[in-house]
């Protein structure tokens, strides 16, 4: 198949999707499947645009199928559906909330990584022994010892706590992107 009907055929694929409702997750799905469509027309581009050929040879034999206008309009279009998608998903992720959290996605998907963090740092803190000989002196016979400043319970219960608090939000944005539509005009 020719350049110009590869690019034909993506700007028909591309022109069939219109105004739909997608879930948070398909609308992600289409993302992707534009930017990878992107991503051939650019590669498709770059070797059809420009060519070698020998002296003496017949520049038509050699010349690759390549349409500047063709390539630029399938560009993009490309670009145009992305840009709505993505405007799109910008607004369904500030404007819908997760009642469990009473929290929009964007929110979420800054509390998430925050909650995150957090459990990562309690895990740290409740596997430490109460006390610990430091070897921070050389050839000296002072030995020093680190002391924790903190109850490991009570920060074992914390970490639990954070833990499903994580577990919680995660579920509630998973139940939301694969519920919840959201319209893109594309």
């Amino acid at each position: 198949m020719t350049m110009n009907n590869n690019l034909q055929n993506t700007a028909i694929k591309i022109r069939e999707v219109k105004n739909m409702k997608y879930t948070s997750a398909e609308a992600g799905k289409l993302l992707k499947k534009l930017n990878d469509e992107q991503s051939s027309i650019i590669l498709r581009e770059q070797n059809g645009r420009e060519f070698l050929a020998a002296v003496g040879e017949d520049l038509e034999s050699v010349r690759p199928d390549y349409d500047f206008t063709e390539t630029q309009n399938a560009l993009d279009e490309v670009k145009r559906k992305i840009r709505k998608l993505k405007h799109a998903l910008n607004v369904f992720n500030s404007t819908t909330v997760i009642p469990e959290f009473g929290m929009t996605i964007d929110e979420m998907l800054v509390y998430i990584p925050q909650l995150t963090a957090k459990k990562n740092k309690l895990a740290r803190m409740k596997d430490k022994l109460p006390k610990v000989r430091e070897q921070t002196r050389v050839n000296s016979a002072i030995l020093d010892y680190c002391y924790l400043n903190y109850d490991v319970n009570e920060v074992a219960a914390a970490y639990e706590k954070t833990c499903e608090t994580l577990a919680k939000a995660q579920n509630a944005l998973d139940a939301v992107n694969m519920t919840k539509t959201l319209e893109a005009e594309i």
